[in-house]
């Protein structure tokens, strides 16, 4: 038992963050493992690996993933930006270096090689881009002179720009879906909302009209008999098997003939073997994250907290339901991984890295802080007055 009076860097943190969101995000970690042991072995073996490579990969993953997130929670709002955009920039950096250094992997360029390890690094890209584009939003405010629609413009198109050459449309569409609903939370007018959403509109037709790979997958999600649709097909199947308490652990067969069973159709192996009850219950985790975080970004006062909050966990809740919707065919079929559960080393600890954040964000600040956040804040506005003067 940790007591209040103790008065460590640990019991600070513990009695100052949200356990229960830690709680829940923890929950997830020994479901993946547990999926995984159930998914991977097949993929493994027709890889010519040993059969639980991909388990043991996960598992040596996770104390770092461990690591990020108390550190990153243990931040300042501060500390949190500072490191963000620190994050931002190496993350930019390294994506636009996968374009001529990163080995193709089924025709895309997403990856680099580090001693026999792969890093994705638009994974790391993705909670630091939200971040600062809160912040832009947040000084807006403050500081109406400000071009942050400008800024917030130039922030998405730039990462837009490498990940469509990569190309990675599943990150692409996260990030404006983030910035959108950033906009949107900083009190756009109307104006930009019509015109924001009819530029969405005309880049998806010309990403239909343009790019083949893109209108495939629209054309199989529209009509299942124009084209292959057996990962789709098999995932549905899946769902009718399991149905409530599944079929026993081992016991599924989607994860032997499923290419991508333990990644992007891992929530797939979990209905087959666990049933709708884990599913519910993987669902029930995810959604109690992202609204335990947007009730946290309604009570703040401080404007780029509440965005940055906000923004961290429509990011979070995105990636979920973009997940488990491809897995039932509730929109076209896109690689995206299940945060915390599908396998993935970059995924795991940028997942841990843009949920320290949103704990760092949400922890309990005394009013000290709290004014002096503030007082480094008019500080800085000042300074900047009197240059511009």
């Amino acid at each position: 038992m940790i007591s209040r009076a103790q008065r460590t860097f640990f019991s600070e943190w513990w009695w100052t963050v949200d356990r229960l969101m830690i709680g829940a995000v923890l929950a997830l970690m020994p479901i993946g493992i547990v999926l995984l042991l159930a998914a991977s072995p097949p993929v493994a073996i027709r890889l010519g690996l040993d059969p639980f490579y991909f388990v043991h990969r996960q598992a040596l993953f996770l104390l770092p993933a461990l690591m990020v997130l108390f550190a990153t929670s243990s931040l300042s709002p501060r500390q949190v930006r500072r490191v963000a955009l620190a994050v931002f920039l190496v993350s930019l950096v390294l994506v636009a270096a996968t374009l001529f250094i990163g080995p193709e992997i089924k025709g895309a360029r997403r990856w680099l090689n580090f001693f026999g390890m792969s890093l994705q690094p638009s994974e790391f890209l993705k909670p630091a881009f939200v971040v600062l584009v809160a912040w832009a939003f947040s000084e807006s405010g403050r500081r109406p002179e400000m071009p942050a629609t400008l800024l917030s413009f130039a922030l998405l198109a730039i990462p837009i720009v490498l990940l469509v050459q990569q190309p990675d449309f599943g990150q692409t569409v996260l990030l404006t879906l983030a910035w959108g609903a950033l906009f949107f939370l900083s009190g756009l007018r109307w104006i930009w909302t019509v015109g924001l959403s009819s530029a969405a509109a005309v880049g998806l037709l010309a990403a239909y009209k343009l790019i083949p790979h893109v209108a495939i997958r629209f054309q199989r999600f529209a009509n299942r008999g124009s084209g292959d649709t057996f990962q789709i097909d098999t995932s549905l199947e899946s769902f009718m098997r399991g149905g409530w308490f599944g079929r026993g652990p081992g016991e599924g067969t989607v994860k032997r003939i499923l290419p991508d069973s333990h990644t992007d159709f891992i929530f797939a192996v979990a209905a087959e073997e666990f049933g709708l009850v884990l599913c519910l219950i993987l669902l029930g985790l995810f959604a109690f994250i992202v609204l335990r975080a947007l009730t946290h970004a309604l009570r703040e006062n401080d404007a780029f907290t509440r965005l940055a909050v906000a923004g961290l966990a429509l990011l979070f809740g995105f990636q979920s339901a973009i997940a488990m919707a491809v897995s039932l065919s509730l929109i076209p079929a896109k690689g995206m991984t299940l945060p915390f559960v599908s396998y993935g080393g970059s995924s795991l600890i940028s997942l841990a890295f843009g949920m320290g954040m949103l704990i760092a964000l949400t922890r309990k600040r005394s009013r000290a802080e709290s004014l002096a956040e503030l007082e480094h804040a008019e500080a800085r506005d000042s300074a900047q007055r009197g240059a511009t003067a």
